[in-house]
């Protein structure tokens, strides 16, 4: 298996669960993280060795480090030859070594479907060369990919089943030490370093203007416990950090908290639409990969909640939308909103509850199904 970052390694973990349920002897090895260590897998490279943020510098400077792991890992696998290979989600790095142990012989599974109905839809030559099943998260996908002759399924979004349809604010403010009455804002800037060299600054600079408005706000900030250190210090340039409360990990627990969240455009945007949070989505990368990305998007909307939805139900801020000012501006709008009108924080959350019911399947048992006729063929 292999996940390349913080996402990819919970959504693996989950997944394992149910492998190992189904087969109590499973050996599971390749590239994960915490989540996925839980459940016995043994990473030969940690999943941060993987996670970097689009046709950056980092890239650049890290793809021979990258391509090695690739290679090694390749070589290693068709030396042991497993029964099979699961990429979760990282397309990038995870496609291309799954269609070189397709070619000789090994089974191969991917573990949601690339964004092709988002963006790069040129991928799908490439899904259908290298997979042999995609255990796709949302509704819409293996019809899709089925009508480009890549065989899918549907199993649901794992997180769906661990987020409780009706979260427990009460219990989450207790946990933290928050009055019910509070005003409580999210800060989720990303959870890779450079998205959070992009996005923290700016979601700081946002917090001391919504602090000028709202003096009593309190601000929590669940960092990737690997990256705290970088948002401590960017707390600490920015001059927030008195006023920041700084976490590391818990963000579930946040957000079951919070009473709005300004949050990077990724998974997390999903998480917080399950606990049903009204949120701000932003998102801000080079220059050279926002104009790729420009050329290559297919809807026009960026944040998943909004791509689920079909709609702007909540905003989105990207690249030079997503100033502080722009952004301060956004998440006053839903603490006004609590105030004064509270009928449109409801009929956002009414929207996130339905789409919570439509994505709640019993993901490890489905996609456990769908891996064994991978294996029976």
């Amino acid at each position: 298996m292999v996940a390349g970052e913080a996402s990819g390694d919970l959504l693996a973990g989950l997944l394992l669960g149910g492998l190992r349920s189904r087969w109590s002897a499973l050996t599971a090895v390749g590239i994960g993280g915490p989540q996925m260590a839980q459940h016995g897998f043994e990473a030969w490279w940690p999943h941060h060795k993987l996670s970097v943020h689009g046709f950056s510098w980092e890239l650049l400077r890290r793809y021979r480090e990258i391509l090695g792991i690739r290679n090694q890992l390749r070589d290693r696998l068709l030396a042991q030859r497993p029964d099979l290979f699961i990429g979760v989600d990282a397309p990038d790095f995870n496609l291309g070594l799954e269609a070189s142990l397709k070619a000789q012989g090994i089974k191969t599974v991917h573990f949601v479907s690339p964004s092709v109905w988002a963006w790069r839809a040129e991928r799908m030559e490439k899904i259908r060369n290298s997979t042999d099943h995609v255990l796709c998260i949302f509704p819409f996908e293996p019809a899709l990919l089925q009508k480009n002759g890549i065989s899918a399924s549907f199993v649901g979004h794992p997180l769906a089943s661990v987020i409780p349809l009706d979260p427990d604010r009460a219990a989450a403010r207790r946990a933290l030490v928050l009055d019910d009455a509070d005003d409580v804002v999210a800060l989720l800037p990303g959870s890779r370093s450079s998205e959070i060299s992009h996005l923290a600054l700016r979601f700081f600079r946002a917090a001391a203007l919504i602090r000028q408005a709202r003096p009593a706000t309190k601000f929590i900030v669940p960092a990737v416990p690997g990256l705290k250190a970088l948002i401590d210090r960017l707390a600490v340039e920015s001059g927030t950090a008195p006023y920041l409360t700084i976490l590391a990990g818990q963000s579930h627990l946040v957000l079951a908290a919070c009473d709005v969240t300004l949050i990077a455009s990724g998974t997390a945007t999903l998480e917080a639409a399950l606990f049903k949070r009204p949120m701000v989505i932003a998102y801000h990368m080079g220059w050279l990969s926002w104009q790729l990305m420009r050329r290559k998007q297919l809807q026009p909307w960026v944040g998943l909640p909004n791509i689920l939805c079909e709609a702007f139900v909540v905003p989105e801020l990207l690249q030079d939308q997503a100033t502080p000012e722009a952004l301060a501006q956004g998440v006053l709008a839903w603490l006004d909103a609590k105030h004064q009108a509270p009928a449109k924080i409801e009929q956002l959350q009414h929207r996130f509850r339905a789409l919570h019911q439509e994505l709640q399947r019993d993901t490890a048992t489905l996609a456990t199904d769908a891996i064994q006729k991978v294996l029976q063929r």
